[in-house]
């Protein structure tokens, strides 16, 4: 997935808790919101400290941002969303963690 379709900056995160939709599984928590004017959706990933260490953490990431680059056909593309990493992702594998991420996406409709 390209940087310039990443959420990084603080205030971009706020809006999208404050203003956006959620959804949630055991392992993810998806935050989204729809903005008319983008042409191609970004996304935002948070993998708390109590997941595990860096190693650990970074690794979710990646795997997460392998799925959505895996997916990218898939989705509609006027999105924000915000991927927020629980507890049990930290055992899965990344056809476990892409399984639950289509899940959510399909879930609240951001799949075609």
């Amino acid at each position: 997935m390209k940087k310039a379709y990443r959420i990084k900056k603080d205030r971009e995160f706020q809006y999208v808790f404050k203003q956006g939709s959620s959804f949630a599984n055991r392992q993810l928590v998806l935050y989204y919101i729809k903005k008319n004017d983008q042409k191609h959706f970004r996304v935002g990933l948070s993998v708390s400290k109590k997941i595990g260490n860096a190693v650990m953490r970074n690794q979710i990431k990646r795997y997460l941002r392998q799925a959505f680059h895996e997916l990218d056909n898939e989705m509609h593309q006027e999105y924000d969303l915000i991927i927020i990493a629980r507890q049990p992702t930290k055992d899965m594998d990344f056809h476990q963690i892409k399984k639950s991420l289509k899940h959510l996406l399909y879930k609240t409709g951001l799949l075609l």
